[in-house]
């Protein structure tokens, strides 16, 4: 009875076999979904360490290049600072940044005469020139501390870098989708399986408890949330995880319905093994296949929620660069000759969003027991 067992849970439609994903893997749209991803995931991780402004939340202001087009570039001095600012390991300054111990001045002009190094203050205005300031600086250190520039994709109204603050938006974006998604993975799963599998007036509760979160909007009840907890980062992860759940708990109680009626089942009754057990190790396995679907759907839906929350000023809270935030900011500018800095991170979450909706559906296909890959020979 063991080996019934084994064998008919391993053949159940809409499991995660090797032959599926070997069939999502030569779908091309959905392996460069895939890496798209994969790149975006390691710009998160990596943060700090491969930006080009690596100080705390990308947030260090030049107004006098305020609004700069991509490409531009300028000579900078970097003035070391008179305080004494501790010096970070590796793995802090990947996570939180480090602070600058020097400060950025944009330079227009510079003469270096006998260890005098005179500066002439960028202001970006053609016909003026700035104030002149004057260092006493070693010829050996002029290379170090005078340095050119480049903003490939601009600056933002505080002259901030545009591709750092991209790249550290992605964190907030990837991190809302991740743990929303555990969440809703949690709850969605804990109680579409009480339903699925005892039925009776169990499955009656849950039916009714999804149907009332289901009728109620999701940015509305996300809004409610969020005002109830407050305004912040780990708040936006609880508010999305919490309404996202019921679509998890109803793909969960429809497949274990489907499956509780199989003979593998039956079997795992007969060797008496526990109601837990079989939900967990028996049923649960080989309902996967929709679940992991619907949750790309999720990880999808999850940052678009984020982004219009922290456009509508309840979401993450600057200095803190998210995409939502960032469009919100500079959203004026797109009747103005700077409306990159409002399509830039609208064009990333579109990105990530359809690279998750790629993937979603070439889980779907792959998973489909009616074409014949996937159908275990």
């Amino acid at each position: 009875m063991g080996i019934f067992l084994r064998k008919k849970a391993e053949y159940t439609s809409g499991s995660l076999s090797r032959e599926a994903w070997k069939k999502f893997l030569r779908n091309k749209l959905s392996l460069a979904a895939l890496i798209y991803i994969l790149i975006s995931v390691l710009i998160a991780l990596l943060g700090y360490l491969i930006t080009p402004d690596s100080t705390p939340m990308a947030n260090r202001q030049i107004l006098e290049l305020a609004t700069k087009k991509p490409g531009f570039s300028v000579t900078i001095f970097k003035a070391l600072k008179e305080d004494d600012i501790p010096q970070h390991g590796i793995f802090h300054q990947m996570l939180f940044g480090q602070r600058s111990k020097y400060q950025y001045l944009p330079v227009q002009d510079y003469e270096y005469n006998n260890g005098l190094l005179t500066l002439t203050e960028y202001t970006g205005e053609d016909g003026f020139a700035g104030q002149k300031r004057t260092y006493l600086i070693d010829h050996d250190k002029i290379k170090d501390q005078l340095i050119k520039k480049r903003f490939l994709l601009g600056t933002d109204q505080f002259g901030r870098d545009v591709l750092s603050r991209l790249m550290i938006g992605s964190r907030v974006s990837l991190a809302v989708g991740l743990i929303s998604v555990i969440i809703s993975l949690l709850i969605g799963i804990t109680v579409g399986s009480l339903g699925g599998f005892f039925r009776g007036w169990i499955d009656k509760v849950v039916v009714w408890l999804i149907n009332v979160v289901w009728s109620i909007p999701t940015l509305l009840l996300v809004i409610a949330i969020t005002f109830a907890l407050g305004k912040g980062f780990w708040q936006v992860f609880i508010a999305v995880g919490f309404t996202m759940w019921v679509e998890v708990a109803r793909i969960t109680r429809g497949q274990i319905l489907a499956i509780r009626e199989k003979e593998y089942v039956e079997a795992a009754r007969a060797l008496g093994f526990s109601n837990f057990r079989i939900i967990f190790k028996h049923i649960l396995p080989n309902a996967l296949g929709p679940i992991i679907v619907i949750s790309a759907a999720n990880f999808a839906s999850a940052i678009l929620i984020e982004a219009g929350l922290s456009f509508l000023g309840i979401g993450v809270q600057p200095p803190l660069p998210s995409w939502g935030s960032m469009i919100r900011e500079n959203y004026a500018y797109l009747i103005l000759d700077a409306a990159h800095l409002a399509v830039l991170p609208g064009l990333a979450f579109m990105l990530i969003v359809l690279s998750f909706m790629i993937i979603g559906n070439g889980l779907r296909d792959a998973l489909d027991v009616k074409t014949p890959e996937a159908i275990p020979s």
